[in-house]
């Protein structure tokens, strides 16, 4: 890729968008109230960027994401990524939440100790809030102990967090057996 943009596309949950540099994704933006909505979000947190036909690489990325969102599985793990505006202690986690596969879940706990900082369960959780690339870098996939479904800061919350667990197979019920069932 060598430019940036950023693309609005329909999805069965409405209006998305993505954000990009020659690196790879630097946002996707779930939908808000309406188009207008997400695009203005974009321009809030990218005001330097020009709505603009996404390259092959980004028009790639919004079809498997488009599909995901259709209810098929897809593993969205090879979608180049810039981390570049990311803090290195956030990035560490996005680039750890990465490695965890489509379906697989982990607590923000275990999360912490896979990045060598296991004292830091809640600095993980912060990261995951801040994540500019969500379903692409998969928070989704990051639950509370006992496996309880908390924390998911895109719009639709934790009924969009559910939605994405049952489209990628992960077994759900909100009972504190659920890693007992994986």
């Amino acid at each position: 890729m060598t430019t940036s943009g950023f693309a609005l596309f329909d999805t069965a949950l409405g209006v998305c968008g993505l954000a990009w540099s020659a690196a790879g994704l630097t946002g996707v933006f779930l939908p808000e109230a309406s188009p207008a909505a997400t695009r203005a979000r974009i321009r809030r947190r990218h005001p330097d960027l020009a709505e603009t036909p996404p390259p092959p690489p980004i028009r790639a990325a919004i079809e498997a994401i488009v599909a995901l969102l259709d209810g098929e599985p897809r593993d969205l793990s090879e979608v180049a990524v810039d981390f570049s505006g990311v803090p290195d202690f956030e990035a560490k986690v996005h680039r750890a939440i990465r490695a965890i596969p489509p379906g697989a879940l982990v607590t923000y706990g275990e999360l912490a100790r896979r990045i060598g900082a296991p004292q830091m369960a809640r600095a993980v959780g912060v990261a995951l809030g801040r994540n500019p690339v969500p379903i692409v870098v998969p928070c989704h996939r990051v639950v509370g102990a006992g496996g309880k479904l908390v924390g998911f800061s895109a719009p639709g919350g934790v009924a969009t967090k559910r939605r994405l667990l049952e489209i990628e197979g992960a077994r759900l019920d909100d009972g504190p057996d659920l890693f007992d069932r994986l």
